[in-house]
């Protein structure tokens, strides 16, 4: 393993504030910082305090985060230099300026875990899958999570959205938080160059969600160089076709099957009895395919 590969490398400051990669990407900040609690709650503080300092496409990264949390307020800590952890403002709006309604936000994490799928994929090396909600998983386990948050309301313009994304690269078998997951090093990459990953997720997802925003947040039109956000997500989407048990808020659960995404990218699960359930939020496992023999219903953990 070359120098770039090796833990405790830091990113290239120099590389990421390279002016061709900036104006390329539509970059209008970014910060890079030692250490901090969490990239995504700085930035939500950021964005209320002065928010004409954090346009669209502003970046903080994080060489290492002590206070990260996930969906469902999970909190969690890797080691300095191991991971890739970045939050972005995003203000979307069209190329006339005209804000995205606001229903498609729910988008957004999508684009990310994309954008982060084709990093994984062109630079790695390495065969990445979507599982709903905001996971990318890489040979069924998970190697990135992204949170969406939405920011304030200030002056009576529309609330931004801090994207954070944390993707594990260097982390060892013992470092990582549970057996169900994976980082760059252990999946033999091409490169577990942190600097070239998180140049690689920002062009990739610059690409997509100013395709996304000119085409007024509308999943189901074309983006440039190809098919709409709705059908690139579901081609990459391990969880439909599966058999899920869907973990809703206030402790109910669906057991059904995944069979495709809404306008919304809510996921839908149809039942035993064919109800089709929208799941807007919530954990969702992945279930080996129900068997006559299994009388319950209940499936098993894949």
């Amino acid at each position: 393993m070359d120098d770039a590969h090796a833990p405790g490398t830091p990113l290239n400051r120099s590389d990421l504030a390279d002016q061709d990669f900036l104006s390329a990407t539509g970059i209008a900040r970014l910060e890079v910082v030692d250490s901090t609690g969490s990239t995504n709650a700085d930035l939500l503080r950021s964005v209320t305090v002065e928010p004409s300092a954090w346009p669209d496409m502003s970046v903080l990264t994080a060489e290492y985060q002590t206070a990260a949390r996930g969906r469902l307020d999970r909190h969690w800590e890797a080691p300095p230099l191991s991971s890739v952890s970045v939050s972005v403002v995003l203000r979307p709006a069209n190329a006339e300026g005209r804000p995205l309604p606001t229903q498609s936000y729910s988008w957004l994490s999508l684009i990310g875990a994309l954008a982060l799928r084709e990093t994984l994929l062109e630079t790695a090396g390495l065969p990445a899958e979507l599982k709903w909600p905001n996971d990318v998983l890489v040979r069924g386990k998970k190697i990135a999570g992204i949170l969406a948050q939405l920011g304030p309301m200030v002056d009576g313009s529309v609330p931004p959205v801090i994207l954070g994304t944390g993707l594990n690269v260097t982390l060892r078998g013992e470092e990582l938080p549970v057996p169900t997951a994976t980082s760059v090093v252990l999946e033999a990459p091409r490169t577990a160059d942190r600097t070239e990953l998180l140049k690689s997720y920002l062009s990739h997802f610059a690409v997509l969600y100013r395709s996304f925003c000119n085409a007024d947040g509308d999943p189901a039109a074309g983006l440039a160089g190809g098919p709409s956000l709705h059908k690139r997500v579901e081609a990459v989407m391990t969880t439909l076709g599966k058999q899920v048990r869907a973990q809703l808020p206030g402790d109910h659960e669906i057991i059904g099957h995944a069979s495709r995404l809404d306008e919304y990218g809510s996921l839908l699960v149809v039942d035993r009895d064919s109800r089709e359930h929208v799941v807007t939020a919530g954990d969702v496992v992945h279930l080996r395919p129900w068997t006559s023999s299994d009388a319950s219903g209940q499936g098993g953990y894949a």
